[in-house]
């Protein structure tokens, strides 16, 4: 077996996982399907996922088997919404099945139009919608206002990491920053754990690491936590301290995607809050 193709035998078995990893994170009522008696598996079943997109059960079955099959773009785009994958998520599928790499897409198709309306009908209070990676892959215009601008941010740095390391206007709006981000880091290597072959994570810490000597030493220690932070400060150069209670929303039972929802501690901060935006 020559170089090339022990590695794209890598790739097929990397692939077939991360199918059956994501297959098994969504459940059937997330994308319309009545639940019939007992499942043995997490997740949807393989013939579910073929016929949502669009493509045949022993097809998609052998994709998932990690035999040496090709698939074409238009087929990987429908498993991935099928999936719903996020941006990062996507590129990854592209990538294991050998496929030209599509460009970073700033519209994350796994979020339905009733999260967007959701999210909107939440304002003034802050709201976004962030995976595992702590990547924010949504937001109101509330939270577009309390952190100074996400518009202005490219997408692919559109990440809680990237922001309160390198970005010096993150850390003036965060007053506990020293404070709180030894336990975000410390969240981030946990959730990590199941996510240790996907080159999005990998090349999320390299940067981390060489653009953050705090990263760095923070990584280092190994420090793990679960732990959510709740209360949060905030600092807005209008209208001064602000103070949040967060509430977290999953969007599926084994979903880690959630909805963050920043609503007021007390009523001095729900007054500074702007009318309309």
């Amino acid at each position: 077996m020559t170089v090339d193709s022990r590695v794209a035998d890598v790739r097929r078995h990397e692939l077939a996982a991360f199918l059956r990893s994501r297959r098994e994170r969504i459940t059937p009522d997330q994308v319309g399907l009545p639940i019939s008696g007992r499942r043995r598996t997490p997740g949807l079943r393989r013939e579910e996922v073929a016929q949502l997109a669009g493509v045949g059960v022993t097809w998609y079955t052998w994709l998932e088997q990690g035999r040496d099959i090709n698939a074409s773009e238009q087929v990987l785009d429908a498993i991935s919404r099928t999936l719903r994958l996020d941006p990062h998520e996507h590129t990854h599928l592209f990538t294991l099945a050998g496929a030209p790499e599509p460009p970073l897409e700033k519209d994350c198709k796994l979020l339905s139009d009733n999260v967007h309306r959701m999210m909107a009908k939440l304002e003034p209070f802050p709201v976004c919608v962030r995976n595992a990676r702590c990547d924010i892959l949504a937001y109101n215009r509330a939270y577009d206002w309390l952190m100074g601008g996400l518009d202005d941010i490219p997408f692919e740095d559109r990440n809680t990491l990237i922001q309160c390391l390198t970005n010096p206007e993150w850390r003036r709006r965060l007053p506990d920053w020293e404070l709180n981000i030894p336990r975000v880091v410390a969240g981030f290597r946990a959730a990590m754990a199941e996510h240790l072959a996907e080159p999005a994570w990998k090349n999320l810490v390299k940067r981390l690491r060489q653009e953050s000597d705090l990263f760095e030493r923070m990584w280092k220690e190994h420090d793990v936590s679960g732990e959510r932070i709740v209360l949060k400060r905030y600092l807005h150069p209008d209208v001064g301290l602000l103070r949040f209670e967060f509430s977290y929303l999953y969007l599926g039972r084994r979903s880690e995607i959630s909805l963050a929802t920043l609503t007021p501690a007390d009523e001095e901060t729900a007054a500074k809050l702007p009318s309309s935006f």
